[in-house]
């Protein structure tokens, strides 16, 4: 590899703010690992928003270099599972969070995180899914694993226009479901449908905004896929018909959720916790395998806002945090 290379670099400036700025970099600056990675997509995610915030409570030490996933070829390897010029990605682990991540040109990891490039995934497909699409697939395996079915009902997506709603949509759809998209922006409708939606609501037929929310309400949906979490999950387990799941991931409506015992106990409701960082390998490897062949959406273009480099990322991280993302922005950082 060259001596030195690009990299986004979130730094602390002397008055103790947080600041993100494309650096160079040498190559001895990258962390300890098996496997050298020449990077040639990453893709922004939430989380990536967080580490450029100083309140982000993602980055522990300064400087850093953010991007919780990225795909490319390997340079070199001391592991003999991976060999050069193979075609690989990362997702999750500490990659972005406690090891410099895939906002740079070059990436070292240990062995254990990497994942062969699936047959029938480009690398640039595999970070339009990236770490975004894999959750969502990821909740559609454990909610297959807990009965849902489409023959059994309507499944909702919430925080539809996000990275998770998104795919979620679209795989859900690829799968014969019938999804009802549930988003806060009128103006998606038409976007959502062209992913795979046959109904899109607002979110405020999921959860009105009221403090007192039912313990019980209609049964409306065998299952939903949830990436908001907070007081709208909450109204939601209280739609979920006899026997059904939701897969929640995410925390953008807060941490709480004050609901009941009732939807578990008296319909059977499953809550299925979705962590894609620590997933195991074999079932990390098994999903993307099914994201590169009969789960792979034929509309998986349409969930690319934009297509951006190295000098994009500051302002991209900020549109993400105050949503005004509609889809995935992918991160293109090879020359």
């Amino acid at each position: 590899m060259t001596q030195s290379f690009q990299a986004l670099v979130v730094d602390q400036t002397q008055d103790d703010e947080v600041q993100a700025e494309v650096r160079s970099l040498e190559a001895a600056s990258l962390p300890a690992g098996e496997v050298l990675i020449r990077v040639a997509y990453s893709s922004i995610n939430y989380k990536d928003g967080l580490a450029a915030r100083k309140d982000g409570n993602i980055v522990k030490a300064y400087p850093f270099v953010p991007g919780i996933d990225c795909s490319g070829t390997v340079v070199s390897s001391e592991d003999s599972r991976f060999s050069e010029g193979q075609a690989v990605l990362v997702t999750g682990y500490g990659l972005g969070v406690s090891q410099f991540g895939g906002f740079s040109q070059y990436a070292r990891v240990p062995a254990d995180w990497v994942v062969p490039l699936p047959d029938g995934l480009t690398l640039r497909e595999a970070m339009i899914f990236g770490t975004a699409g894999f959750t969502a697939a990821l909740s559609l395996y454990r909610l297959e694993q807990n009965g849902v079915a489409p023959d059994k009902g309507k499944v909702l997506v919430t925080g539809a226009t996000g990275g998770v709603g998104g795919a979620a949509i679209a795989l859900l759809h690829k799968r014969g479901y019938h999804v009802v998209a549930s988003s806060g922006k009128a103006e998606s409708h038409d976007y959502l449908k062209a992913l795979g939606a046959a109904e899109v609501i607002s979110r405020e037929e999921v959860y009105d905004g009221t403090e007192s929310i039912r313990p019980l309400g209609k049964q409306l949906w065998q299952a939903a896929v949830d990436p908001v979490g907070g007081k709208p999950l909450a109204s939601l387990l209280s739609q979920i018909a006899y026997n059904g799941s939701v897969a929640v991931s995410g925390l953008t409506a807060g941490t709480k959720l004050p609901t009941t015992v009732l939807p578990f106990i008296l319909r059977g409701v499953n809550l299925l916790g979705i962590d894609s960082v620590f997933c195991p390998y074999d079932t990390r490897a098994a999903i993307w395998k099914h994201l590169g062949s009969d789960w792979k959406p034929e509309q998986l273009e349409r969930l690319v806002e934009r297509e951006i480099g190295l000098a994009d990322l500051p302002s991209a991280l900020e549109d993400i945090l105050a949503a005004r993302s509609q889809g995935r922005t992918i991160v293109r950082l090879a020359d």
